[in-house]
């Protein structure tokens, strides 16, 4: 081998790095986009006003012509908030306490409902799984309202009222929570389970370290759903609890909305809506992406 063949190096070609395509506007396109971001407005101004009202001061609350923007922001609103309601028997914070509390353990417990529910039925298939789902999809069909007297019959007959088991309980077995993870869980690879099953798992090893990291875009569309209709629920705390102590967000608002010195309240009212609304904006923007992806592999439209 000569000298020349030792110290000639093969030739590496660079990996050119594509270039991304640039847009070209047309004239059609910027009226799409600027349709587009009309719309996009549009839609977020009763979210911007809700913001603008809760730091507005109390003279700009009650200008005429009314104003849109807020001009002189002020945290005034807020601390009124506190300090308007704790002059009451029950404080502010028992509202806010009451809320996330019942909130986060019906949407864990649902979570955790859904996902054994449709992991037994799916996977194991038992004898009238048929039915068992149809029975599911039946209930589908019943508003909440109609079921309202004889949830409330048994909640009553457990001495369950004015209890938060009352506001949970009721809400972990939910017939379109159940329908979303079984339909995810249909289209779950048997092959996987089948490969633990020869290393030795049991069926909890499965389901928690296998099954549910898989099944995360599933569940934390549920998330998502059981908590806004969780936290934003009027009549679940209306109807199952009798002491102010129990009482939640939504009942709050409208105790502060009816209460005495309620153009004194406007501007606390205005705090506590924005406190009430933000918790599911950041829920919703926190799991986005993965509620996209279950719309996109599930085939139900946004």
């Amino acid at each position: 081998m000569t000298s020349e063949a030792v110290n000639k190096k093969p030739k590496v070609k660079a990996i050119k790095k594509q270039k991304p395509k640039k847009f070209k506007f047309s004239p059609g396109w910027v009226f799409v986009y600027i349709i587009m971001l009309g719309l996009v407005c549009f839609t977020a101004l009763p979210l911007i006003y809700l913001i603008c009202t809760a730091f507005k001061p109390l003279d700009e609350l009650f200008a005429y012509p009314p104003q849109f923007f807020v001009r002189k922001p002020t945290l005034k609103n807020f601390t009124d908030l506190l300090t308007t309601v704790s002059g009451s028997s029950i404080p502010f914070t028992r509202y806010i306490f009451n809320s996330l509390f019942t909130t986060v353990f019906t949407v864990a417990g649902t979570v955790v409902v859904s996902s054994l529910g449709a992991y037994g039925l799916v996977i194991h298939n038992p004898p009238g799984s048929k039915a068992i789902f149809a029975v599911v999809v039946a209930a589908l069909m019943f508003s909440a309202q109609v079921t309202s007297i004889p949830t409330y019959m048994v909640i009553n007959n457990l001495g369950l009222i004015d209890t938060y088991w009352a506001l949970i309980v009721p809400k972990l077995a939910v017939a379109y929570n159940f329908f979303l993870m079984k339909q995810f869980m249909e289209s779950f690879p048997r092959d996987i389970l089948e490969a633990a099953r020869i290393d030795g798992a049991n069926e909890w090893t499965t389901f928690a370290k296998i099954v549910m990291p898989n099944m995360k875009p599933a569940w934390a569309t549920l998330v998502v759903f059981s908590f806004i209709s969780n936290w934003n629920d009027y009549m679940g705390p209306l109807i199952y609890t009798t002491s102010q102590v129990m009482k939640t967000l939504p009942i709050a608002l409208n105790t502060i909305a009816g209460g005495a010195g309620t153009i004194a309240r406007t501007g606390a009212m205005g705090a506590a809506s924005l406190l009430t609304t933000m918790p599911t904006i950041i829920v919703f923007t926190a799991m986005k992406a993965k509620v996209m992806e279950t719309m996109t592999h599930s085939g139900i439209k946004a």
